[in-house]
């Protein structure tokens, strides 16, 4: 109930600190004031309220929290779980909070920095912008804020400018049986059609039937193998992070183009393509499968589409070991251009809105990997994309 009542404050525009709710906490806790709620009342509004012209937000959101409650002593008695507290925590700043905030000023001096900082810290450390900690504008930690950092120990980004990610994720599977709420993915997807005929003969050929039947004066049953398409299709899914948002296009996306090519597989990767990629997010970090693999499997005839949003650190595309989850020994640039070499037809999708490409540095450098064939997840960009891989 003290945390909504904090976090209710806070949503009234009342200026309450962390600080400010310790030092009310501490106050209780060593019987300052009874279980009335009167007593906590005044307590709380001392503690809590620095100006009297936010005596009347205070007043009213004390009301609508503590309404009814005669005695706080069942209140206080609570266990608060410690995650809220250090949820508490978390660094929003504005954007001219952000605009004093620099970058230490490159990959090889972040990851310099961070080594030292190992190396000298001794205790948890919350709040300041040195140390690796929590709260705070430091490069290192979690629910911070910096240009670019490096986030340990927090569940799942916030802001998408993490340059390495020190924990392991989880990420699920895309369902290939969702049904498309729309067939104009399909259409879309139709452009990219080659059909031939191989195979066993199990289609009856009616018209050469009825010829053959009138010549020998008897019948004559013709079969032909089945009529398929056979464009040969390679899929490589971005997943986790930034992109799940966008599971829902992404799995209808998956769902038509198994329906669509017979000759179609598909994998994983994070952000960038590196040295490995996977089929089963399950199991991704023992079942990884050699990039080189891959592109020693499937002839330069396969059509070749990356479903991701491109947004990531551009460290991610450019250096080694740049990649937020593992030390990757070539950056990710030099694979994206092995496919470019061996495969003519190279897209990729991007679910992000395209007048927001511009402000992504990394969307801009992989729009120039590959020649500038990025196309919106749109039903437009769809076509336009299986335009380009028709050529």
């Amino acid at each position: 109930m003290f945390v909504n009542f904090f976090t209710a404050l806070k949503s009234a525009n009342v200026p309450v600190t962390l600080k400010e709710y310790l030092m009310l906490m501490e106050a209780m806790s060593k019987q300052v004031v009874g279980n009335s709620v009167d007593d906590f009342y005044y307590l709380s509004r001392s503690a809590l309220v620095k100006d009297e012209r936010n005596l009347d937000k205070f007043d009213r959101t004390f009301a609508e929290v503590f309404k009814g409650l005669e005695s706080i002593g069942d209140a206080l008695s609570a266990d608060i779980p410690e995650e809220w507290l250090r949820k508490l925590t978390e660094k929003f700043l504005t954007e001219e909070e952000k605009a004093q905030i620099e970058a230490l000023g490159g990959w090889e001096k972040l990851m310099e920095t961070l080594k030292e900082r190992l190396a000298e810290q001794k205790e948890r450390h919350e709040g300041g912008n040195k140390w690796i900690g929590t709260g705070g504008t430091s490069p290192f930690g979690a629910h911070g804020d910096n240009p670019e950092g490096i986030r340990i120990g927090q569940d799942e980004g916030r802001h998408g400018r993490a340059v390495k990610v020190w924990d392991k994720r989880d990420f699920k599977n895309l369902d290939g049986s969702v049904e498309l709420g729309t067939r104009n993915i399909k259409m879309a997807l139709r452009r990219l059609r080659k059909f031939a005929r191989d195979g066993a003969e199990t289609e009856l050929d009616l018209d050469d039937t009825i010829r053959s039947t009138a010549h020998k004066g008897y019948l004559d049953i013709k079969m032909i193998p089945e009529r398929h398409n056979t464009v040969k299709v390679l899929l490589f899914f971005d997943v986790g992070g930034s992109m799940d948002p966008h599971i829902k296009i992404c799995e209808e996306l998956f769902s038509a183009t198994r329906t669509e090519f017979k000759h179609m597989n598909f994998f994983y990767f994070h952000n960038c393509l590196y040295e490995s990629v996977w089929q089963n997010n399950n199991r991704r970090h023992t079942n990884k499968i050699d990039t080189w693999d891959v592109l020693h499997t499937y002839p330069h005839d396969y059509k070749i589409i990356f479903v991701g949003d491109a947004s990531m650190s551009p460290y991610e595309i450019t250096y080694p070991g740049g990649s937020v989850e593992h030390w990757n020994e070539e950056a990710g640039a030099v694979w994206m251009e092995r496919v470019t070499n061996i495969y003519e037809n190279v897209v990729w999708l991007n679910p992000l809105p395209i007048e927001h490409w511009d402000y992504s540095h990394s969307i801009s450098l992989m729009r120039q990997l590959l020649a500038d064939r990025m196309y919106p997840l749109t039903l437009e960009g769809l076509d336009n994309a299986m335009r380009q891989l028709s050529r």
